[in-house]
């Protein structure tokens, strides 16, 4: 025979009531639906639980005998439930994200310094990779990319500002083979490029003039996927890369790198810490989201779609 855990609730409620109508008002149900509870309980069990007079409410033998077994069980079940919340009010457990090597804001230490700080009990995983990858089916629990290529099932807030991609060298190496005053000139000098892995062709560096957005396969002296090799390689003047701005930034700030063809180098829509469409998220991933947006009262928002992958 099937528990119906409801009608025990009531049963106890009862119990402890010595009264329909106080078990009607502990529960936020009427009189009636009480009494067809223990009605209910009573036949399956084939047993009276409950003496009823006009004036009061007793257990019979077999009543008392039943809660003195069910109400102790019934306690310890809601004191694990009451736990189990209390635990998850509070962030703890591991947090397992997927960074792009190029979320530079995000990876580059203070935010994710500042987050362990501010919730203790939280172990964050972080793996680096350009891959393109199921993060449910793999077992993070978000992400952090571009927002043109974040499915449009997740849901994305943003962890930076526009963003855009640059073409940059060292002063030496423009002052020994000159400066590009277009893309189409990129293919008579030595350029410094990323693929995603072995195997595959190296990234188009993508461009914009008047609007009207173009890619130059460049055919790079240098190829690599890391994109530390190409910015220290660009630095001792081995050639022009592309990347974000966000990673050039201090090196051209510091004069070891200098923007060129920055004209035909839009901005686009940025980075963004993307999860899945869930009701109710774990406090450690809400926590996270709240840590990281960009823009102050900024709400989730449905991932941009795009069939370029920039870097």
């Amino acid at each position: 025979m099937t528990t119906d855990l409801n009608l025990v609730a009531v049963f106890i409620a009862v119990a402890e009531a010595r009264s329909f109508r106080g078990a009607a008002d502990r529960l936020g149900v009427t009189r009636s639906a009480v009494s067809q509870a223990i009605r209910r309980m009573e036949d399956r069990l084939g047993v009276a639980l409950v003496q009823r007079t006009t004036r009061s409410v007793s257990l019979t033998e077999a009543g008392m005998r039943l809660h003195e077994r069910v109400a102790p069980a019934v306690a310890e079940v809601e004191q694990a439930i009451d736990g189990a919340r209390d635990r998850d009010a509070q962030p703890t457990g591991q947090l397992r994200l997927a960074v792009s090597s190029i979320a530079e804001r995000f990876i580059r230490g203070p935010l994710l310094a500042e987050f362990t700080h501010a919730n203790p009990g939280v172990q964050v995983d972080v793996t680096v990779t350009d891959e393109e990858f199921d993060i449910v089916a793999e077992g993070y629990d978000a992400g952090v990319r571009l927002g043109e290529v974040i499915e449009q099932d997740m849901i994305a807030v943003p962890v930076s500002g526009d963003q855009r991609q640059l073409v940059v060298a060292a002063p030496a190496y423009l002052e020994r083979f000159g400066v590009p005053s277009h893309p189409r000139e990129l293919s008579q000098h030595c350029c410094i490029g990323w693929r995603p892995a072995p195997h595959v062709a190296p990234y188009r560096w993508e461009f914009a003039d008047a609007g009207r957005e173009f890619n130059v396969a460049v055919e790079p002296r240098i190829t690599t996927n890391d994109m530390w090799v190409m910015v220290r390689t660009a630095c001792a003047g081995g050639g022009l890369t592309f990347g974000m701005e966000e990673t050039f930034r201090p090196y051209i700030e510091r004069g070891e790198l200098v923007p060129v063809l920055e004209e035909y180098c839009p901005f686009f829509p940025g980075f963004f810490l993307y999860f899945p469409d869930r009701r109710n998220l774990p406090p450690k991933l809400r926590s996270l989201i709240d840590h990281v947006r960009y823009r102050p009262g900024g709400k989730n928002q449905k991932s941009p779609a795009g069939h370029a992958r920039r870097r």
